[in-house]
C-alpha cells in the first residue's frame, strides 16, 4: 500500500481508522474505539472508526479531521500538505507539533527533499 501523508504530516496509512476501513476489520475498530475513547476522554463506537484519509474531501473522516483547521487551510491553499506551503511552519502547526513531533519530522523531510529538486 502506498503511504498517504495528511496535510498536517500524519501518516494516514498507519492510522487504525484508515486500516480498519480498508480491511473491514471489526476487531481493530473495537480495539481502537476503546483505546481512543480512553485517551481522548470521549465516547467512540466501533462504527466511528472509519476513515478514507485526511486528504480526501469526500468520504469518511474520523472525528476531529472533518473540522480540522490545518486540513481546511491546506485545502484552501491547494497544497499537497503543509510541507509545500509558503507559510510553513505557521502558528497552527507549531501547536500541533508539540503533541505530534513525528508529523513535524515527516513534513521537514518532505520540505527538504522538495527544495533539493
Amino acid at each position: 500500500m502506498e503511504t498517504i501523508i495528511s496535510i498536517c504530516g500524519l501518516e494516514c496509512t498507519s492510522c487504525p481508522a484508515y486500516i480498519a476501513k480498508r480491511t473491514d476489520d471489526n476487531a481493530l475498530r473495537e480495539k481502537t474505539a476503546k483505546e481512543w475513547s480512553e485517551a481522548f476522554k470521549t465516547e467512540l463506537k466501533p462504527e466511528d472508526i472509519n476513515c478514507d484519509s485526511c486528504i480526501t474531501i469526500d468520504g469518511a473522516h474520523i472525528g476531529y479531521c472533518s473540522v480540522c483547521e490545518i486540513r481546511k487551510c491546506g485545502f484552501t491553499k491547494k497544497v499537497e500538505n503543509c510541507a509545500y506551503c509558503d507559510e510553513y511552519i505557521c502558528e497552527k502547526l507549531e501547536q500541533f507539533f508539540k503533541n505530534v513531533p513525528d508529523a513535524k519530522k515527516r513534513l521537514d523531510d518532505m520540505r527538504e527533499k522538495r527544495t533539493k529538486k
